[in-house]
């Protein structure tokens, strides 16, 4: 009976201490994790930005519909973003799915807006499935974490390579950067190397490029509820190929990501979320709000500080996401003045210390070496089938050679 009691005493000490003995998650704050959120924010802002126009032009989008779009997915991926790791103290990284934006730049010319809206909910619906019947924490669970740790390095390895090409493009940018970021790797130890890095690169193009700027802001208009349109047309040709895109270049990153860093993510919430989350986006005109995979690599990252404190990058990362949307009626014109080679740069650099820790955990076993050897090239090889991305055939071929031909 003493016993029974003393193990009930401890089991409500445990559950008091995770309710209410954490502390403020301001404590927590460092110049390493506030800049690894600086850092995945920009990832966030650009690229994926200037495609969602690209597409909003090709499908002939209102500005009332491309604002409601930016506004959608750039909100609730901020907020999907500050909610998940306040709540979990883990580095999920909220965004939107920038291969999805890739897909739908393809679609647009060739469906109704509503048939996208109604697109867009059913392939949230079919994400939070995925996520409440634990399919993906099973699929996760057998892959071997060297296998997850060489698929990332492949991912990032593309990126990386970015670096070599965009020097060259601009190459006083480019070498500013470069010195930069050696010697601050070298003699700096309280500000991160990444984020002097593009501060110097930002001055150095300022400087001596052209740059036509214009902060002539898009027309501003307040974002309402879009109605859907539901067919089979928009379930097979936009729902399906977006669910998968997510799921496999999002998702399975992201998740892969905090494993590779050694995290336990609750991989069931996190599906689960991603697909709830994009349910809401989809009703304000955005194809999804879900965990990142890129950002989630670079704020669970050890550039990110100590492990413990590194879902504060996230939070940082959410937080000006969620801004981003609100005010990019007023923003966007500046990034689209930005060269591109400048912002793939930036993302190369951001991505280093993520290549460098996935490549060392990837090969550490010599047991899991060849699985590794075929994720991370079907990974780095960009190549995808049946709107199935090369990240998760190099998780699927790696995961079977590990469990046949090395078990």
């Amino acid at each position: 009976m003493g016993q029974h009691s003393q193990n009930l005493a401890g089991k409500q000490q445990i559950k008091s201490f995770k309710r209410g003995n954490r502390k403020p998650f301001f404590q927590d704050i460092s110049s390493k994790n506030v800049s690894s959120g600086l850092i995945s924010f920009t990832l966030i802002m650009t690229g994926p930005a200037l495609m969602i126009l690209q597409a909003a032009e090709a499908g002939q989008f209102t500005d009332q519909q491309t604002i409601n779009w930016i506004f959608s997915v750039y909100f609730f991926g901020g907020l999907f973003g500050i909610l998940l790791p306040f709540i979990f103290r883990i580095p999920i990284t909220g965004a939107h799915s920038i291969s999805g934006v890739a897909f739908l730049v393809t679609v647009t010319p060739y469906v109704t807006y509503e048939q996208l809206i109604g697109g867009y909910v059913i392939s949230g619906l079919l994400i939070a499935m995925v996520g409440f019947s634990g399919v993906f924490t099973k699929i996760m669970k057998w892959v071997p974490k060297e296998v997850i740790a060489a698929m990332l390095a492949g991912l990032v390895a593309n990126y990386v390579l970015q670096i070599v090409h965009n020097v060259k493009l601009l190459p006083i940018v480019g070498i500013a950067a470069l010195v930069t970021f050696f010697i601050s790797t070298r003699f700096s130890k309280r500000i991160p190397a990444v984020l002097l890095t593009v501060i110097v690169a930002f001055i150095s193009l300022v400087l001596t490029e052209d740059l036509h700027i214009t902060l002539n802001a898009l027309p501003f208009t307040i974002p309402f509820i879009q109605m859907p349109e539901f067919s089979w047309t928009s379930i097979l040709t936009i729902a399906l190929p977006l669910a998968l895109l997510i799921l496999s270049n999002d998702v399975a990153a992201g998740i892969g990501a905090l494993k590779s860093s050694e995290y336990d993510p609750p991989i069931r919430k996190v599906v689960s979320f991603s697909g709830i989350f994009s349910v809401i986006a989809s009703f304000f005109g955005g194809q999804s709000a879900n965990i990142g995979g890129m950002m989630t690599a670079i704020c669970s990252n050890d550039a990110a500080g100590e492990k413990s404190k590194r879902y504060i990058a996230s939070m940082v990362s959410g937080l000006l996401t969620i801004l981003f949307g609100i005010f990019a009626w007023k923003i966007v014109p500046f990034i689209q003045s930005l060269p591109q080679p400048f912002v793939a740069m930036l993302a190369g650099f951001s991505l280093i210390g993520v290549l460098l820790s996935s490549l060392q955990l990837g090969f550490s076993e010599k047991k899991y070496q060849l699985s590794a050897v075929f994720a991370f090239a079907i990974a780095l090889s960009n190549v995808s089938f049946f709107h199935i991305s090369a990240p998760v055939w190099g998780l699927i071929v790696g995961a079977i050679i590990a469990k046949t031909v090395e078990k």
